[in-house]
């Protein structure tokens, strides 16, 4: 089969792709190493500055860090953009959308005082460790969870949905019981669903109880209610996750995972075999060589 040559070649787009979307290089995999510092750094730098003792002294070297980290992610971000042969593709895939979002609350905060508390959704590009220590064991037990929970949707949906109906049912009656009760907490049928689900789901604050003993006897029977919304969806979920694990045995229709770190430059695909020569995604060729 006659090599494709990729359209508009350019090997300076080559060499920045390399370094900044795969790690299989000594290169791309110290450019990723020194990503995680700085973003585990940048994490650190927004929580410390909510401590308002830390704050106070520090604000200025803070404030500086966060414009440094953003700064750099900003450029990041840029020639990322700016090595793929579509854009938009990289733009509007997860990652892309988490790195936007990751330089965002920076800008946002000169006109939104506070926004900059945002930038620890910046832990959530840490995700990339997983491929960049190879480490597709993880990979493969997660795939199995998401599995599990995409087959277990509808019965999760159908459950949550009675959940609902439970508690609006069970509020309003509780708020028929103690509405009238003085202090009792119960103002309304929305506070009164607010206690039915904090107590349905055993969190139990303690900002509102009944004062009746009817009421307490109906708080008794959620309470014990309480354990079986814990117990129905974590039994759904882990039939699915005992299901998925089996079809993920070797032998199974389950695609094997990839060792390499190779990206398409064109879809920004992952998890292609360490020999393929094109994108199992969008077909177009991995390699010029």
């Amino acid at each position: 089969m006659a090599s494709r040559k990729v359209p508009g070649f350019n090997p300076t787009k080559e060499k920045i792709h390399e370094v900044i979307f795969e790690a299989d290089t000594p290169l791309g995999k110290a450019f990723d190493v020194v990503l995680m510092v700085l973003i585990v750094a940048s994490v650190i730098v927004v929580m410390l500055e909510s401590v308002t003792a830390i704050n106070r002294d520090y604000h200025t070297l803070f404030v500086f860090l966060e414009w440094v980290f953003t700064i750099f992610f900003s450029i990041e971000y840029g020639l990322r953009i700016y090595c793929v042969y579509r854009p938009w593709k990289y733009i509007t895939s997860f990652f892309g959308i988490i790195d936007l979002l990751a330089i965002i609350p920076s800008f946002l905060s000169l006109i939104l005082p506070g926004a900059q508390y945002l930038l620890t959704i910046r832990a959530m590009r840490l995700l990339r460790v997983f491929r960049i220590f190879k480490l597709v064991k993880f990979l493969a037990e997660g795939s199995v969870i998401i599995k599990a929970l995409r087959a277990s949707r509808a019965k999760i949906t159908v459950f949550i949905l009675f959940i609902i109906l439970m508690v609006v049912i069970v509020g309003s009656v509780m708020y028929l019981i103690e509405g009238g009760m003085e202090n009792s907490g119960f103002t309304s049928i929305p506070r009164s669903v607010y206690w039915a689900i904090v107590t349905l789901t055993t969190v139990g604050y303690g900002d509102i109880a009944p004062k009746t003993e009817v009421g307490q006897f109906l708080a008794a029977i959620v309470m014990i209610m309480g354990y079986a919304v814990i117990a129905v969806p974590t039994g759904i979920v882990s039939s699915e996750i005992i299901t998925a694990t089996g079809e993920s045995k070797p032998g199974s229709n389950l695609p094997i995972q990839a060792t390499n770190t190779q990206v398409c430059r064109f879809c920004t695909a992952e998890g292609h075999d360490d020999d393929a020569l094109y994108c199992n995604k969008c077909g177009e060729i991995l390699n010029e060589e």
